[in-house]
């Protein structure tokens, strides 16, 4: 039996990662899929918290470009993330999974406060903890509030699913030619300003020394082979 490396982690889906094959909104087909990925990580006794963006409904850097003030865009993107969150949530529990979603915006009819010592009393009860709504704040992208809620549940990793095989120089679809890296560093990742996560999450890293490894979402065994220690995606350390 593969034996994990990591015994917490936090993985990072994108909004766009939830709709699959569609051009928006939520494809459970690939949600289904999703849940089975993650209840092999689960099964190896893996504790599992959860960031998922809300591109897939509403993204407010574009809604700012029509127009809407950013704070209130901002806004309307985390409430895209809570979306997601719980219909993450149903999938995960219909596959059998307890799950937990925290919004970082106050919701109790839908969701619990984040509260930082219950969402690490979740996870160690083998609960999944799926965290909505970004960091509750304007501002900042959940890549950042993937960076932050790592640091604060004290994940080993972060696992950022993509749907690429890893870190690229350019955009490999439309780069056939473009440079793929192994390994690089935090340093590296923000003076060559590749699009890995946004600079404010890449430099919280790498401040607080937490890896991060980008992988392709879309192969099949590619979450449990990044936790087995296997030789997945791009790993982005100090």
């Amino acid at each position: 039996m593969e034996k994990a490396v990591y015994s917490r982690v936090l993985l990072k889906l994108s909004g766009e990662a939830l709709q699959g094959r569609r051009q928006g909104g939520i494809d459970f087909g690939f949600m289904s899929y999703l849940a089975a990925e993650i209840k092999e990580v689960v099964d190896l006794g893996v504790e599992v918290g959860v960031v998922v963006g809300g591109g897939n409904i509403f993204r407010g850097a574009a809604l700012e470009e029509g127009g809407v003030d950013r704070s209130s865009a901002d806004y309307m993107g985390m409430l895209a993330t809570v979306i997601n969150s719980l219909a993450l949530q149903n999938i995960l529990e219909k596959a059998g999974m307890p799950t937990r979603v925290q919004s970082a915006i106050e919701m109790r009819e839908v969701a619990e406060p984040f509260i930082i010592r219950r969402a690490v009393r979740h996870l160690e009860r083998g609960r999944i903890v799926i965290f909505a709504a970004g960091t509750g704040n304007p501002f900042f992208s959940t890549d950042t509030a993937a960076a932050l809620r790592a640091m604060e549940i004290r994940a080993e990793v972060l696992l950022k699913a993509t749907k690429v095989n890893g870190v690229y120089g350019r955009d490999p679809n439309m780069y056939p030619d473009a440079e793929y890296y192994n390994s690089i560093s935090f340093t590296d990742v923000l003076s060559k300003n590749l699009k890995v996560m946004d600079s404010a999450s890449i430099s919280l890293c790498r401040d607080n020394d937490l890896p991060i490894v980008v992988f392709n979402l879309e192969k099949k065994g590619n979450i449990k082979g990044v936790v087995c220690g296997k030789s997945i995606g791009t790993v982005v350390r100090g």
